[in-house]
């Protein structure tokens, strides 16, 4: 069964590197729209959260970081069948926002009822699962009180507190595991100071960056870069610790110095939200969950990109080989309206949304 899972996985990153050639391809020949334009030009305006209870999961985020309620209530029959799911399905939305403000990083916790099957996206993940997305990324202030609350709110964390050296960022991390398996990975940079772009902030920021576990970090980057237009904030090299140290990710200590990862982090636009980032451990061969990526599954379930033209947004897709999961309907969103969206999926099975009024 193990054998036979891995070679599933590698014949799927063959396949993904067919069609990323493809899609390279299908850009370079397009005279409209260059890879160097991305699709979106905004950071993304919210995460969506599959959860059993919104209001369970929502008290990580109101009461330790202080984060707002912008609005809830039923979801529509339109962003029902956004979903894909039956007309007979219902569910509901809670919508947060740090008190930092701003049109991004909000956070959509939905709950389904009558959706069928209800199963965790990702059980277990582990960072050498692949498939949908992983964490949710926040920055934050005072790591051990905030570890400390989370404790009490009944979270538990998937890593001590670990320290990471990212350039010259000496960073503090730790993957937070919510209910249903939600997890939120904090980083409190004690030096040097955070950028002056940052809003100020008590405890916790907006989410600026979502993370995910792939098969092949460069099949995954070259999506984002070559169809999504996007542009690199960091493409390292595969890492291995010297020594026997703690990761953030938590790859067993004694495997640190022979396991290697790489990472890249994306974003349509230079700014500090509205991130995406792949992570590839190298040589540890986990399970994949591309396939569950999808609603009424528990999990970070998608992102949401605006845009400021739907079909132009798409047809730029399209054009540089990449398709959609789902096509251009109109769908009512709680606190949005009605927009324009459509789905399309990276090559790990994660969900990306891009809408407009």
């Amino acid at each position: 069964m193990r054998l036979t899972l891995t070679l599933a996985i590698r014949m799927r990153a063959v396949i993904a590197r067919v069609w990323l050639l493809a899609a390279i391809s299908a850009s370079v020949a397009s005279p409209v729209a260059s890879a160097a334009d991305p699709v979106t030009t905004m950071p993304w305006r919210e995460a969506v959260i599959s959860v059993t209870h919104p209001d369970v999961t929502a008290r990580f985020f109101k009461e330790i970081g202080g984060y707002e309620e912008l609005g809830r209530g039923r979801l529509s029959a339109s962003a029902i069948a956004a979903w894909g799911l039956d007309a007979s399905a219902s569910g509901e939305y809670l919508l947060l926002r740090a008190p930092m403000g701003g049109d991004f990083g909000h956070v959509r916790l939905v709950t389904f009822a009558d959706a069928g099957r209800r199963e965790p996206m990702r059980p277990g993940a582990r960072a050498w699962d692949t498939g949908c997305y992983f964490s949710l990324m926040i920055r934050v202030k005072d790591m051990q009180s905030i570890y400390d609350d989370a404790i009490r709110l009944g979270w538990w964390t998937e890593t001590p507190i670990t320290a990471l050296q990212f350039g010259e960022s000496d960073l503090r991390v730790v993957i937070y595991r919510g209910p249903d398996g939600v997890q939120v990975q904090t980083y409190d940079r004690l030096s040097p100071a955070l950028p002056e772009a940052i809003p100020d902030f008590e405890r916790m920021t907006a989410p600026f960056n979502m993370m995910q576990m792939v098969v092949d970090r460069d099949v995954a980057y070259d999506f984002f870069t070559q169809v999504l237009g996007f542009d690199t904030f960091y493409k390292g090299k595969p890492y291995t610790a010297k020594t026997p140290t703690p990761t953030p990710i938590g790859i067993p200590l004694n495997l640190t110095t022979s396991v290697p990862y790489r990472a890249g982090i994306v974003y349509p636009v230079a700014g500090e939200f509205g991130r995406m980032e792949m992570i590839e451990v190298m040589g540890l061969d986990g399970f994949d969950y591309s396939d569950r990526c999808e609603a009424p599954n528990l999990g970070i379930l998608a992102v949401r990109y605006p845009v400021e033209d739907i079909e132009r947004a798409k047809a730029t897709l399209l054009r540089r080989g990449g398709e959609l999961s789902r096509d251009i309907s109109r769908v009512v969103l709680g606190d949005l309206g009605e927009v324009a969206l459509f789905s399309v999926k990276a090559p790990d099975g994660a969900i990306m949304q891009f809408f407009a009024p």
